[in-house]
């Protein structure tokens, strides 16, 4: 089997030759040390400042060149996450960079006001603070249900396309799509976004009627030809929980979910779901939904891969198994342990499981604790069967 047909067979629940390895994201530091030079992949915060000032070549060269480099390196990993890798859908070439003024060495502010600060420990930048939408009151009527959108430029996707045009066939590539509208956020943060599903609901569902078409449309430009799958993201639970009740995301997200996944399977397109925190209380919602895999597993917020593989492992793959927690802060021997763990759990190699992080290989990991994750799986696929 090569990488894509592995992940296939996991995603249809049939035997694999050996436990498939893939990442939600691999951020930059890791990315350097393979690659042994600096770059923009997943460097969220240089592309940032980068776009701003016009560099939008040097970003997308950077971004194409090495994705490539570092999966043809690291042959190992079936899954190339070209659509969740925040280093993928550019500006088109004739964009006008934003600009902002740069307030210090870590914050901007732009034209209308809004400030963006740097995180260490992230590596990314966001908006503190917009005065723009904290002004905004929110109605149903603000979300009129749209006929057509603007199709975007075909040089926004050159990244995209060409490791899809590099891979296709032999990987399993996760690209970009239209909008997840699975739980929509009216003022762009989770903070505002949920005080607007208590006390605003009808604005809510609008917002989420917009969005469902919204990303039918957006599907028809932002779905690339040779993807194999999407990866979405929007998370929807706290280490404690989720964000809103069950009920209400049965009843104001799940119809949106399961039409939007739909959607996308009805082009031939495979949908794997990406949430972080506990979501054991949503789990039959995600299988409902359609979900074919399940990516994050956070162990540390109280999620047992174990169990959720026993329960749910013949009808929704589980990706996960290797604590981003250890990968950061923890040592190769934490890091084998979880290894061998997922091994046990996906034991017989009947598909239904793919090796992963809780995550993503994020800033900070230790690369000995990478390496010792690859070296391990390695070793213990040569062993598969046995």
């Amino acid at each position: 089997m090569n990488g894509r047909q592995r992940v296939m067979a996991a995603l249809d629940h049939r035997p694999v030759d050996r436990l498939p390895l893939g990442f939600f994201a691999v951020d930059y530091d890791t990315v350097q040390r393979v690659l042994g030079h600096e770059t923009y992949l997943r460097a969220k915060a240089k592309s940032q400042v980068a776009l701003w000032e016009g560099r939008r070549d040097e970003v997308a060269q950077s971004w194409r060149e090495d994705a490539i480099e570092f999966y043809r390196k690291m042959a190992m990993i079936d899954i190339i996450p070209v659509g969740a890798m925040a280093s993928s859908v550019l500006p088109p070439r004739d964009y006008e960079p934003e600009r902002p003024e740069k307030i210090d060495e870590v914050t901007w502010k732009d034209r209308q006001g809004r400030v963006f600060r740097f995180s260490e420990q992230t590596g990314d930048i966001t908006c503190i603070d917009d005065p723009v939408l904290d002004s905004l009151q929110f109605r149903a009527e603000d979300f009129p249900v749209p006929e057509r959108i603007d199709t975007p430029d075909e040089s926004c996707f050159e990244v995209v396309d060409a490791v899809i045009g590099e891979f296709r066939g032999e990987r399993f590539i996760t690209g970009p799509a239209g909008n997840e509208a699975a739980m929509v956020m009216l003022g762009g943060n989770y903070e505002r976004g949920l005080l607007e599903f208590a006390l605003n609901p009808e604005a809510v569902r609008a917002a989420h009627r917009q969005a469902l078409v919204l990303g039918e449309l957006e599907d028809r430009c932002y779905i690339r030809p040779g993807q194999d799958g999407v990866l979405w993201g929007t998370d929807f639970s706290y280490k404690s929980g989720p964000m809103i009740s069950p009920e209400m995301f049965r009843s104001i997200c799940l119809p949106n979910i399961k039409e939007r996944v739909k959607q996308v399977k009805a082009r031939g397109i495979r949908v794997l779901k990406h949430a972080c925190g506990n979501n054991e209380l949503l789990m039959d919602y995600f299988l409902e939904a359609g979900y074919e895999a399940y990516q994050s597993v956070q162990t540390s917020a109280g999620m047992d891969l174990e169990s959720l593989y026993l329960r749910y492992g013949d009808r929704m793959a589980l990706w996960g198994g290797v604590m981003v927690e250890h990968l950061v802060n923890g040592t190769p021997e934490e890091v084998r342990a979880d290894v061998e763990k997922a091994f046990r759990i996906a034991a017989g190699g009947q598909g239904g499981f793919i090796l992963g992080t809780s995550h993503s290989v994020a800033v900070g990991t230790r690369y000995e604790n990478f390496m010792a994750m690859i070296e391990t799986a390695m070793r213990l696929n040569g062993r598969w069967g046995v």
